[in-house]
């Protein structure tokens, strides 16, 4: 029996070896060596100090800012751990709200969110991704024509002429990747940051 079983605890030592530690290894070794920022977070500083990763998107709320796309992350309830509460953009729980078509919850969070974006630039087109969430709720881009509609409002609350504010956006724009992958995209962390230090 023991001769039958060794060759099956050897096979399975090695296996785990390669394929659980030398392996992943050697994969973040080249990663690391190759594509050093993504492989650290695609990490983005200010003044030497990390603000955030251009993968994982921030809550902005004040009206001198880009805002993201909503998100549908949440944390456990402080106060009851059986219960959760919003968390936006809580890389923790990654994820989608699971919430269909049908939903009334969901209906009703969309006419609120474009109740409030009309009152932000009643003569534009709401743009869908103002108001719908990502499928993990950490998406850190918007579409160039979201990052447009904002920027009256952007505008307004700096002080800024908005020919100014709408041609920072447009030299934010990224491309398609390779020139076929994806859709054109704003990252809003990077936008926001190019607005302050234009401010300044």
């Amino acid at each position: 029996m023991l001769k039958e079983i060794r060759p099956a605890i050897v096979v399975l030592v090695l296996l785990t070896l390669i394929t659980g530690l030398a392996y992943p290894l050697a994969m973040t070794g080249i990663a690391g060596a190759i594509f050093p920022n993504q492989a650290q977070g695609s990490l983005i500083e200010k003044d030497g100090k990390v603000i955030g990763s251009a993968l994982i998107g921030q809550s902005f709320t004040s009206d001198k800012y880009f805002h993201g796309r909503p998100s549908a992350t949440n944390a456990p309830d402080p106060k009851d751990a059986t219960k959760t509460v919003d968390a936006p953009y809580n890389a923790a729980n990654s994820m989608g709200s699971n919430l269909g078509p049908t939903s009334k919850a969901l209906a009703d969070r969309i006419k609120g969110d474009v109740e409030s974006l009309k009152k932000e630039n009643a003569a534009a087109a709401i743009p869908v991704d103002l108001v719908t969430t990502s499928g993990s709720g950490l998406d850190p881009d918007i579409s160039p024509e979201a990052a447009r509609f904002q920027v009256p409002r952007v505008a307004k609350a700096r002080g800024l002429p908005e020919t100014s504010v709408r041609s920072l956006v447009e030299g934010q724009v990224e491309g398609r990747t390779l020139g076929l992958l994806g859709e054109p995209r704003v990252n809003v962390l990077r936008l926001n940051l190019a607005l302050d230090a234009m401010k300044s």
